[in-house]
């Protein structure tokens, strides 16, 4: 009879340590994000790229990535990233006519600083996940919004107005928004169905402690497109993708649409619809400027110098073309679209989240949020970011590879 193999195993302390930073880095992100959003405008800014640096220094140690070549070949050779470059490239080609140079510039390295962001903590997710590490997820929204509740109730005698983090809760809120929706999707990925919807009515109910007219909008229109998907998997993904994507592409339009709807319905002084009509007026009294745009940054700066009504919109729809043009909005209407018809390939239990999460952060962008608020940005790339360790800890959806045992010799021959 042969001796029985050994059983034991060498404990690296390096893959330990990487073990230790990785879970770390995903608490940070998952867990202590969401809560510290609720109270500091600058959590997401400050805290994102400290767990992405964790995640980095944990992957250069066990190097449990997948391989970076092609990993990075497939994102490169991508149509929507490559649409997303070119509007990058256009912004910074914006800067040869834009009439505020230095800001401009200040604005265009934080969108690129942003997206390395994104790239960096992309390309240092292990994997496959650990399903520990992606239950932090959950319990970081559970955490936010009973944090959101809290302030939202007793918010008022906890600390003076004016403060330097007045209005952080709606932030966080928004973040809340974004993180429900990866959230969802893998806890139904993993049966737990009546946790899901527990989740998602505390979301919901931290906004209504709160009323805001955007959040709710966007937790509706996101709650809907996630039940479309549910329900038709193909239709919810082509309507989510060809509606947001056209709603960029014919913003200019919308004005003089919207205008004599939005009259009827609240009156034609109503601040909505004088804003609407300042936006007609933008269109029509320079119409060769919606094919290069004002140059990056004008949207906000206008309004400071006057070259902007006060009352013109502050969305994403709205500065796009101000800023970027036919060029810029059509190229990220492609990115647009793109990105959502390719979040329906893969995963299948996850589409009805992703769909829901681009419909809430589309609406956020198209009611209220400009297109290059430095926490709007990371709050995004955030949301990507999540999304993807979501879906690689989905691997035991199909059958690994059997891994190398040591051969055991039976006992009789």
């Amino acid at each position: 009879m042969m001796p029985r193999a050994s059983t034991s195993t060498t404990i690296d302390p390096a893959l330990d340590a990487a073990a230790l930073l990785r879970r770390i880095g995903f608490f940070g992100l998952f867990v202590v994000l969401p809560v510290l959003a609720q109270v500091a405008r600058r959590a997401s800014v400050i805290l994102a790229p400290i767990a992405v640096i964790l995640l980095i220094i944990a992957s250069v140690i066990d190097r449990r990535q997948r391989p970076v070549r092609p990993a990075t070949y497939r994102l490169l050779t991508a149509p929507a990233f490559l649409a997303g470059m070119l509007v990058v490239l256009w912004s910074a080609l914006s800067l040869t006519w834009t009439p505020f140079l230095g800001p401009a510039l200040e604005r265009l390295a934080n969108l690129g600083a942003t997206i390395g962001l994104a790239l960096l903590g992309y390309l240092a997710l292990p994997d496959r996940m650990r399903s520990a590490n992606l239950y932090l997820l959950p319990l970081g929204v559970v955490a936010g919004g009973i944090v959101a509740i809290m302030l939202g109730l007793f918010g008022a005698h906890m600390a003076p107005s004016g403060v330097e983090d007045d209005g952080a809760l709606d932030r966080g809120l928004v973040l809340l928004i974004l993180l429900l929706w990866p959230a969802l999707a893998w806890l139904r990925s993993r049966r737990r169905d009546r946790e899901a919807l527990g989740l998602a009515l505390l979301v919901a109910l931290a906004l209504t402690v709160q009323p805001d007219g955007t959040q709710i909008a966007a937790l509706s229109v996101g709650a809907v497109a996630f039940a479309v998907t549910s329900y038709r998997p193909r239709l919810g993904v082509m309507l989510t993708a060809v509606l947001s994507a056209a709603l960029l592409a014919a913003a200019p339009l919308l004005p003089f649409l919207a205008r004599p709807v939005g009259a009827a319905l609240m009156g034609p002084l109503a601040p909505a619809v004088l804003s609407l009509k300042s936006w007609q007026k933008v269109v029509t009294a320079d119409p060769v400027r919606l094919i290069t745009g004002h140059g990056f940054e004008t949207a906000l700066r206008g309004r400071l110098v006057g070259l902007l009504p006060a009352n013109a919109p502050t969305t994403a729809l709205f500065e796009f073309w101000y800023e970027l043009g036919i060029v810029g909005a059509l190229a990220a209407a492609f990115a647009l679209y793109a990105s959502i018809r390719r979040a329906g390939r893969d995963g299948p239990a996850l589409v009805p989240g992703a769909m829901g999460c681009f419909a809430a952060a589309f609406t956020v962008a198209c009611l209220s949020v400009g297109l290059t608020a430095v926490w709007w940005l990371t709050t995004v790339a955030i949301a990507i970011v999540v999304f993807v360790a979501v879906e690689r800890g989905q691997f035991r959806t199909s059958r690994p590879k059997v891994a190398k045992l040591p051969r055991i010799q039976a006992r009789e021959e």
